[in-house]
């Protein structure tokens, strides 16, 4: 049996009701459950929640899957606050014990006191920005991409955990441009090739997620 924890941070605030990023909550609660062999656990930070719970649900998991929008380039306040609370929790609690380093060596070793390792984690981006501003000569991200650039300290922060990264997935143009249907089949395909093997409905050999 795998363990996977969902994490909504697609926060309700101003114009935005989150409506996306529910979607992809609820698609892949519903995946996980209809397939044998996972157990699945979720929170969307728009409800009330209790860090310390949350923190246990970080130490139950084999893999946490991260639903955020970009704001303004950074992930929405509540999702921010979210990860503050939890981590806090989680300290020498089954997230992280140190930054890694000794007093003998201050300057090596940052970054290795995790507890999570042996854990994956995936996250799904979406935004406002259609693909081409992180892909064209000259437009808006200068060919960074999603994962180098915007959410590199994302990734850096579950690196710190002593998590590895499974492939993500980035919906781009969502507000003007929304094909929800095709999106979602999308987002599921990609669930198949990360944890299903669809040849012969079997999990992915050992090596393929190491979960």
């Amino acid at each position: 049996m795998k363990n996977i924890f969902v994490i909504n941070g697609g926060q309700v605030f101003g114009h935005s009701g989150g409506k996306f990023n529910k979607t992809l909550l609820d698609t892949t609660v519903d995946f996980f459950e209809n397939q044998p062999g996972f157990a699945v656990r979720s929170t969307d930070v728009n409800n009330p929640y209790d860090p310390n719970q949350e923190a246990e649900n970080y130490k139950w998991a084999d893999v946490i899957i991260y639903h955020t929008p970009i704001w303004w380039f950074q992930v929405p306040h509540d999702f921010k606050k979210y990860i503050d609370t939890v981590f806090s929790a989680g300290y020498q609690n089954g997230i992280y014990k140190s930054d890694g380093r000794s007093s003998a060596n201050p300057a090596i070793n940052y970054g290795t006191g995790g507890l999570m390792h042996g854990k994956h984690y995936l996250v799904t981006s979406s935004w406002n920005a259609p693909e081409e501003a992180f892909t064209l000569p000259g437009e808006f991200f200068n060919q960074h991409s999603v994962d180098e650039g915007v959410l590199f300290g994302f990734h850096r922060m579950n690196a710190f955990t002593g998590m590895e990264q499974l492939e993500s997935i980035h919906f781009h143009d969502v507000m003007k441009n929304p094909d929800i249907d095709t999106l979602m089949g999308r987002y599921r395909n990609h669930l198949n090739k990360l944890f299903i093997n669809k040849e012969n409905h079997e999990h992915l050999p050992h090596s393929a997620i190491e979960i």
